[in-house]
């Protein structure tokens, strides 16, 4: 069996065959998904995800850090108060993106610290979006971390080095369908970081992996990317399934 450490299912890119896509990665083997929200938007159909399918998904929640503008504390406000139910494994999709516009970068530090701390009191793991903003970003984990902290860089993108501080850190790192393209450098890494650190996810409907590039990704191509994993690890590919859900299993406490 294999577990999905980052899929969008509910996304409005699934509203016409949901169910469909899910009996899929049932069928692929995927017995699990993990579910972080997005945005205020996504509240209420990650919700009714969960609902309707809570003895196959686990729910995440967090404000990702595109969605942070002028009115963020409000936002998080509103994070806040969902916070308080029982129902989350984690906090996430939480980060820094300095890809696209930098005029919200204090902001963005403010929020991600904030989840950061929320996450510690409520002894959650967190999923971490990270892009073009590593240095920052590790800043800010190496003032926060107390040994409390603990997470996945999600959909991992970085470096060899960039790998071992986020280990340092607490981290697990997380793998999509980035490690099937042939301009990937993603190899590297994966042969050198230990089995025991690596998790496996697709970012669903986002980055799908080869074959599928240009398509709508779904969580059942997830084993594209184990079978890659497998392939520059060198082992079998009954031993990534057996690790990667064992480390799931591990950093969420499933």
């Amino acid at each position: 069996m294999y577990i999905n450490t980052h899929s969008h299912i509910y996304d409005k890119a699934f509203d016409d065959d949901r169910e469909v896509v899910l009996q899929r990665a049932i069928d692929a083997g995927i017995t699990m998904l993990i579910v972080p929200n997005n945005d205020l938007g996504s509240i209420k159909p990650l919700h009714e995800f969960y609902e309707k399918h809570q003895d196959y998904c686990k729910v995440m929640m967090g404000l990702h850090p595109e969605e942070i503008k002028d009115d963020y504390k409000k936002s998080l406000s509103v994070i806040e108060k969902e916070l308080e139910q029982d129902i989350w494994t984690g906090v996430g999709e939480i980060g820094l993106d300095y890809y696209w516009d930098r005029t919200y970068e204090k902001q963005q530090v403010d929020a991600f610290v904030q989840q950061l701390r929320w996450a510690k009191q409520l002894g959650l793991p967190v999923s971490i979006h990270n892009r073009e903003s590593f240095d920052t970003l590790i800043k800010v984990l190496e003032h926060e971390q107390d040994g409390n902290l603990r997470g996945v860089m999600h959909c991992f993108s970085g470096n060899i080095e960039q790998a071992y501080i986020a280990m340092k850190l607490g981290m697990y790192l997380g793998f999509g369908g980035v490690v099937t393209y042939k301009n990937s450098k993603l190899r590297d890494v994966i042969e050198q970081i230990p089995t025991d650190r690596i998790l496996l996810e697709t970012d669903d409907p986002y980055l799908p992996p080869v074959p599928y590039r240009g398509q709508r990704n779904e969580p059942a191509y997830m084993i594209k990317v184990a079978e890659k994993v497998a392939e520059f690890k060198g082992i079998d590919i009954k031993k990534i399934e057996e690790i990667t859900t064992k480390n799931a299993n591990n950093l969420f406490k499933l």
